[in-house]
């Protein structure tokens, strides 16, 4: 599970990065029925591109750590869950968008509980590797010889 936490967190850090860079480039065009909604929506768009890049480098800097922290995990899930239910808030009061952004309002919805439940999995993998493998191990003497006793002993006087 720590491997699947790894991969999804570098996956979604590359894909919001990449992204947010596209609609930074793109403005309007990046949103599909959006070509003709002018220069304040461009804006708006291209400003949100940054945004998006950003929480993507915040998704590879949280993977790149050893172990991967569960809190930031579950603030950025969060926040992604967030989107989705924005989205959903757009549904109920504006309408139905163009179809693409019912499948981004899918993925949003979905992939933050995924996220939740491999929070802590390469937390508890390091713990895990950093026990003794069983008792008899933990309690096998070592082979280098054991430090000579501290101080002086009783009679070297």
């Amino acid at each position: 599970m720590a491997r699947a936490l790894r991969f999804l967190s570098y996956a979604m850090g590359y894909a919001c990065v990449a992204i947010g860079l596209f609609h930074m480039l793109a403005g309007n065009a990046a949103v599909p029925g959006a070509a003709d909604a002018g220069p304040t929506t461009d804006s708006l768009e291209r400003f949100l591109g940054a945004i998006f890049a950003g929480y993507g480098l915040a998704w590879l800097h949280t993977a790149r750590q050893r172990p991967i922290p569960p809190a930031p995990v579950r603030v950025l899930s969060a926040l992604f869950l967030l989107g989705g239910l924005s989205r959903l808030l757009s549904l109920a009061s504006a309408g139905r968008p163009h179809w693409f952004q019912l499948v981004l309002m899918a993925v949003e919805l979905a992939l933050p509980p995924v996220y939740f439940w491999l929070a802590a999995a390469d937390v508890r993998a390091h713990a895990r590797s950093a026990q003794p493998r069983s008792a008899t191990t933990a309690q096998t003497p070592s082979a280098a010889p054991s430090a000579p006793p501290a101080g002086p002993l009783p009679g070297d006087g």
